[in-house]
Protein backbone atom coordinates (compact mmCIF):
# COMPACT_ATOMS: atom_id res chain seq x y z
CA UNK A 1 0.00 0.00 0.00
CA UNK A 2 1.29 3.45 -0.90
CA UNK A 3 1.51 6.34 1.55
CA UNK A 4 1.06 9.90 0.31
CA UNK A 5 2.03 13.17 1.94
CA UNK A 6 -0.26 16.20 1.96
CA UNK A 7 1.75 17.80 -0.84
CA UNK A 8 1.45 14.67 -3.00
CA UNK A 9 -2.31 14.54 -2.43
CA UNK A 10 -2.58 18.22 -3.39
CA UNK A 11 -0.69 17.61 -6.64
CA UNK A 12 -2.53 14.39 -7.52
CA UNK A 13 -6.04 15.70 -6.83
CA UNK A 14 -5.78 19.45 -7.34
CA UNK A 15 -7.46 19.99 -3.95
CA UNK A 16 -5.52 22.66 -2.09
CA UNK A 17 -4.21 22.00 1.41
CA UNK A 18 -6.62 24.46 3.09
CA UNK A 19 -9.66 22.81 1.48
CA UNK A 20 -8.33 19.38 2.38
CA UNK A 21 -8.00 20.33 6.07
CA UNK A 22 -11.50 21.83 6.03
CA UNK A 23 -13.00 18.65 4.55
CA UNK A 24 -11.22 16.52 7.15
CA UNK A 25 -12.57 18.63 10.01
CA UNK A 26 -16.17 18.76 8.72
CA UNK A 27 -16.78 15.39 7.08
CA UNK A 28 -16.15 11.74 7.85
CA UNK A 29 -15.47 10.48 4.31
CA UNK A 30 -11.76 11.21 4.69
CA UNK A 31 -9.69 10.59 7.81
CA UNK A 32 -5.94 10.35 7.24
CA UNK A 33 -3.63 8.48 9.55
CA UNK A 34 -0.82 10.19 11.40
CA UNK A 35 2.76 9.34 12.20
CA UNK A 36 4.13 9.36 15.74
CA UNK A 37 5.17 12.96 15.11
CA UNK A 38 1.59 13.87 14.09
CA UNK A 39 2.29 14.21 10.37
CA UNK A 40 -0.73 13.30 8.21
CA UNK A 41 -0.42 10.65 5.51
CA UNK A 42 -2.92 9.10 3.13
CA UNK A 43 -3.41 5.62 1.71
CA UNK A 44 -4.37 4.53 -1.80
CA UNK A 45 -7.95 4.22 -0.56
CA UNK A 46 -7.90 7.78 0.76
CA UNK A 47 -6.63 9.03 -2.59
CA UNK A 48 -9.30 7.09 -4.48
CA UNK A 49 -12.03 8.44 -2.19
CA UNK A 50 -10.86 12.03 -2.69
CA UNK A 51 -10.75 11.64 -6.48
CA UNK A 52 -14.26 10.17 -6.51
CA UNK A 53 -15.55 12.94 -4.25
CA UNK A 54 -13.95 15.53 -6.52
CA UNK A 55 -15.70 14.05 -9.57
CA UNK A 56 -19.07 14.15 -7.81
CA UNK A 57 -18.64 17.73 -6.56
CA UNK A 58 -17.79 18.77 -10.13
CA UNK A 59 -21.01 17.07 -11.21
CA UNK A 60 -23.00 19.20 -8.75
CA UNK A 61 -23.31 16.94 -5.69
CA UNK A 62 -23.10 18.64 -2.31
CA UNK A 63 -20.41 17.46 0.08
CA UNK A 64 -22.99 17.00 2.83
CA UNK A 65 -24.84 14.52 0.60
CA UNK A 66 -21.68 12.72 -0.49
CA UNK A 67 -20.68 12.37 3.16
CA UNK A 68 -23.78 10.25 3.79
CA UNK A 69 -23.10 7.87 0.89
CA UNK A 70 -21.44 4.49 1.26
CA UNK A 71 -18.33 3.72 -0.77
CA UNK A 72 -20.48 1.61 -3.10
CA UNK A 73 -22.93 4.47 -3.66
CA UNK A 74 -20.10 6.91 -4.39
CA UNK A 75 -18.57 4.47 -6.89
CA UNK A 76 -21.93 3.97 -8.64
CA UNK A 77 -22.57 7.72 -8.91
CA UNK A 78 -19.08 8.22 -10.37
CA UNK A 79 -19.71 5.43 -12.87
CA UNK A 80 -22.95 7.09 -13.94
CA UNK A 81 -21.16 10.41 -14.50
CA UNK A 82 -18.25 8.94 -16.48
CA UNK A 83 -19.76 9.47 -19.93
CA UNK A 84 -20.31 13.20 -19.36
CA UNK A 85 -16.97 13.92 -17.71
CA UNK A 86 -15.05 17.16 -18.16
CA UNK A 87 -11.29 17.23 -18.79
CA UNK A 88 -10.35 17.44 -15.10
CA UNK A 89 -12.68 14.54 -14.25
CA UNK A 90 -11.20 12.38 -17.00
CA UNK A 91 -7.76 13.00 -15.54
CA UNK A 92 -9.07 11.94 -12.13
CA UNK A 93 -10.56 8.81 -13.71
CA UNK A 94 -7.23 8.01 -15.35
CA UNK A 95 -5.52 8.30 -11.98
CA UNK A 96 -8.10 5.93 -10.51
CA UNK A 97 -7.52 3.42 -13.30
CA UNK A 98 -3.79 3.62 -12.64
CA UNK A 99 -4.20 3.05 -8.91
CA UNK A 100 -6.40 0.01 -9.56
CA UNK A 101 -4.25 -1.33 -12.44
CA UNK A 102 -7.46 -1.15 -14.48
CA UNK A 103 -6.53 -1.45 -18.16
CA UNK A 104 -10.16 -1.70 -19.32
CA UNK A 105 -11.10 1.46 -17.44
CA UNK A 106 -8.09 3.30 -18.82
CA UNK A 107 -8.87 2.17 -22.37
CA UNK A 108 -12.50 3.25 -22.08
CA UNK A 109 -11.58 6.77 -20.98
CA UNK A 110 -8.96 7.25 -23.70
CA UNK A 111 -11.17 5.82 -26.46
CA UNK A 112 -14.09 8.00 -25.39
CA UNK A 113 -11.90 11.11 -25.44
CA UNK A 114 -10.44 10.27 -28.87
CA UNK A 115 -13.92 9.68 -30.30
CA UNK A 116 -15.14 13.05 -29.02
CA UNK A 117 -12.04 15.21 -29.48
CA UNK A 118 -9.64 13.38 -31.77
CA UNK A 119 -6.26 12.07 -30.70
CA UNK A 120 -4.38 15.38 -31.08
CA UNK A 121 -6.64 17.19 -28.60
CA UNK A 122 -6.71 14.12 -26.33
CA UNK A 123 -2.91 14.22 -26.14
CA UNK A 124 -2.72 17.95 -25.34
CA UNK A 125 -5.72 18.24 -22.97
CA UNK A 126 -5.92 14.81 -21.31
CA UNK A 127 -2.85 12.59 -21.65
CA UNK A 128 -0.14 15.22 -21.14
CA UNK A 129 -1.81 16.91 -18.12
CA UNK A 130 -2.44 13.47 -16.60
CA UNK A 131 1.19 12.39 -16.99
CA UNK A 132 2.35 15.73 -15.62
CA UNK A 133 -0.01 15.53 -12.66
CA UNK A 134 1.08 12.05 -11.57
CA UNK A 135 4.76 12.82 -12.16
CA UNK A 136 5.36 10.16 -14.81
CA UNK A 137 6.87 12.69 -17.24
CA UNK A 138 9.43 14.03 -14.82
CA UNK A 139 10.08 11.01 -12.61
CA UNK A 140 8.96 12.69 -9.38
CA UNK A 141 7.65 9.50 -7.76
CA UNK A 142 4.18 10.71 -6.83
CA UNK A 143 2.92 7.14 -7.27
CA UNK A 144 4.50 3.76 -6.63
CA UNK A 145 6.89 2.51 -9.37
CA UNK A 146 4.65 -0.42 -10.34
CA UNK A 147 1.73 1.94 -11.01
CA UNK A 148 3.98 4.27 -12.99
CA UNK A 149 5.30 1.41 -15.13
CA UNK A 150 1.78 0.07 -15.68
CA UNK A 151 0.33 3.34 -16.92
CA UNK A 152 3.48 4.33 -18.84
CA UNK A 153 3.37 1.11 -20.85
CA UNK A 154 -0.34 1.53 -21.64
CA UNK A 155 0.17 5.08 -22.89
CA UNK A 156 3.31 4.09 -24.78
CA UNK A 157 1.26 1.42 -26.60
CA UNK A 158 -1.46 3.96 -27.48
CA UNK A 159 0.95 6.58 -28.79
CA UNK A 160 3.09 4.06 -30.70
CA UNK A 161 -0.01 2.60 -32.38
CA UNK A 162 -1.20 6.09 -33.30
CA UNK A 163 2.21 6.97 -34.77
CA UNK A 164 2.22 3.79 -36.87
CA UNK A 165 -1.15 4.74 -38.35
CA UNK A 166 0.15 8.06 -39.68
CA UNK A 167 1.30 8.15 -43.31
CA UNK A 168 4.89 8.99 -44.19
CA UNK A 169 4.89 12.58 -45.53
CA UNK A 170 5.52 12.87 -49.25
CA UNK A 171 7.21 15.60 -51.22
CA UNK A 172 9.67 17.82 -49.37
CA UNK A 173 8.34 18.13 -45.79
CA UNK A 174 10.16 19.87 -42.99
CA UNK A 175 12.30 17.53 -40.89
CA UNK A 176 12.89 17.05 -37.18
CA UNK A 177 15.29 14.83 -35.22
CA UNK A 178 13.98 13.77 -31.80
CA UNK A 179 16.21 12.32 -29.09
CA UNK A 180 16.93 12.06 -25.40
CA UNK A 181 20.58 12.73 -24.48
CA UNK A 182 22.70 10.29 -22.51
CA UNK A 183 21.29 9.27 -19.13
CA UNK A 184 17.79 10.49 -20.00
CA UNK A 185 15.24 7.65 -20.05
CA UNK A 186 11.76 9.16 -19.53
CA UNK A 187 10.57 8.69 -23.10
CA UNK A 188 6.82 9.38 -23.02
CA UNK A 189 7.16 13.11 -23.58
CA UNK A 190 9.39 12.47 -26.59
CA UNK A 191 6.86 10.00 -28.03
CA UNK A 192 4.10 12.59 -27.64
CA UNK A 193 6.22 15.17 -29.48
CA UNK A 194 6.95 12.64 -32.23
CA UNK A 195 3.24 12.01 -32.75
CA UNK A 196 2.42 15.73 -32.82
CA UNK A 197 5.11 16.48 -35.41
CA UNK A 198 4.19 13.52 -37.63
CA UNK A 199 0.49 14.34 -37.42
CA UNK A 200 1.38 17.82 -38.69
CA UNK A 201 3.11 16.21 -41.67
CA UNK A 202 6.70 16.73 -40.53
CA UNK A 203 9.21 13.98 -41.33
CA UNK A 204 10.62 12.81 -38.03
CA UNK A 205 13.78 10.89 -37.21
CA UNK A 206 13.17 9.32 -33.81
CA UNK A 207 16.40 8.32 -32.05
CA UNK A 208 14.88 7.44 -28.66
CA UNK A 209 16.53 7.56 -25.25
CA UNK A 210 20.12 7.74 -23.96
CA UNK A 211 21.65 8.88 -27.27
CA UNK A 212 25.38 9.83 -27.21
CA UNK A 213 26.00 13.42 -28.29
CA UNK A 214 28.36 12.42 -31.10
CA UNK A 215 25.62 10.23 -32.61
CA UNK A 216 23.17 13.14 -32.57
CA UNK A 217 25.68 15.31 -34.42
CA UNK A 218 26.27 12.57 -37.02
CA UNK A 219 22.55 12.19 -37.68
CA UNK A 220 22.05 15.95 -37.99
CA UNK A 221 24.87 16.24 -40.54
CA UNK A 222 23.39 13.31 -42.48
CA UNK A 223 19.69 14.23 -42.66
CA UNK A 224 19.98 18.05 -42.32
CA UNK A 225 16.84 18.60 -40.23
CA UNK A 226 15.05 21.90 -39.74
CA UNK A 227 14.87 21.38 -35.97
CA UNK A 228 16.04 19.16 -33.14
CA UNK A 229 13.75 18.23 -30.25
CA UNK A 230 14.78 16.91 -26.87
CA UNK A 231 13.75 16.79 -23.21
CA UNK A 232 15.96 17.35 -20.16
CA UNK A 233 14.59 15.79 -16.99
CA UNK A 234 17.75 15.22 -14.95
CA UNK A 235 18.58 18.05 -12.52
CA UNK A 236 20.70 20.92 -13.76
CA UNK A 237 24.30 19.75 -13.91
CA UNK A 238 27.58 20.32 -15.70
CA UNK A 239 26.72 17.31 -17.90
CA UNK A 240 23.51 18.94 -19.12
CA UNK A 241 25.34 22.20 -19.78
CA UNK A 242 28.05 20.34 -21.70
CA UNK A 243 25.51 18.56 -23.89
CA UNK A 244 23.84 21.87 -24.78
CA UNK A 245 27.13 23.60 -25.49
CA UNK A 246 28.37 20.74 -27.69
CA UNK A 247 25.20 20.44 -29.76
CA UNK A 248 24.67 24.15 -30.28
CA UNK A 249 28.35 24.61 -31.18
CA UNK A 250 28.66 21.66 -33.56
CA UNK A 251 25.42 22.04 -35.54
CA UNK A 252 23.65 25.12 -36.84
CA UNK A 253 20.12 23.86 -36.18
CA UNK A 254 17.68 25.27 -33.65
CA UNK A 255 17.06 23.01 -30.68
CA UNK A 256 13.53 22.79 -29.31
CA UNK A 257 13.80 21.60 -25.72
CA UNK A 258 11.33 20.75 -22.98
CA UNK A 259 11.91 19.62 -19.42
CA UNK A 260 11.42 20.37 -15.78
CA UNK A 261 10.90 23.90 -14.52
CA UNK A 262 14.31 23.64 -12.78
CA UNK A 263 15.98 23.23 -16.18
CA UNK A 264 13.95 25.90 -17.99
CA UNK A 265 16.23 28.80 -17.02
CA UNK A 266 19.37 27.05 -18.26
CA UNK A 267 17.68 26.00 -21.51
CA UNK A 268 16.51 29.54 -22.19
CA UNK A 269 20.00 30.94 -21.62
CA UNK A 270 21.15 29.46 -24.95
CA UNK A 271 20.29 31.68 -27.92
CA UNK A 272 19.77 28.71 -30.26
CA UNK A 273 17.41 26.88 -27.88
CA UNK A 274 13.64 27.37 -27.85
CA UNK A 275 12.01 26.20 -24.60
CA UNK A 276 8.77 24.26 -25.09
CA UNK A 277 6.69 24.22 -21.91
CA UNK A 278 3.61 22.35 -23.19
CA UNK A 279 2.62 20.21 -26.21
CA UNK A 280 0.32 22.97 -27.41
CA UNK A 281 3.34 25.30 -27.54
CA UNK A 282 5.01 22.81 -29.88
CA UNK A 283 1.90 22.65 -32.08
CA UNK A 284 1.75 26.46 -32.31
CA UNK A 285 5.46 26.77 -33.03
CA UNK A 286 5.49 24.12 -35.77
CA UNK A 287 2.38 25.65 -37.33
CA UNK A 288 4.13 29.02 -37.51
CA UNK A 289 7.20 27.45 -39.13
CA UNK A 290 5.10 25.70 -41.77
CA UNK A 291 3.76 28.99 -43.12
Amino acid sequence: MSRYTVSQIVELTGINAHTLRKWESRYSFISPERTETNIRFYSDEDLKKLLNVLILTNAGYRLSKINKMSDEEIFEKVRQNTNSSEDHDEISLLILSMLDFDELGFDKIIRSSINRRGILTTITTIIYPFLNQVGVLWGTNKVMPAQEHFISNLIRQKITSAIEMLPIPRGNPKKMVLFLPEFEYHELGLLLANYLAKEMQWRTYYLGQNVPTENIIQVVKSVEPDFLFTIFISPISQRLNTVLETITKEVDVQLLASGTSQNAELLQSFSNVKFIAHPQDLVVYLTEKES
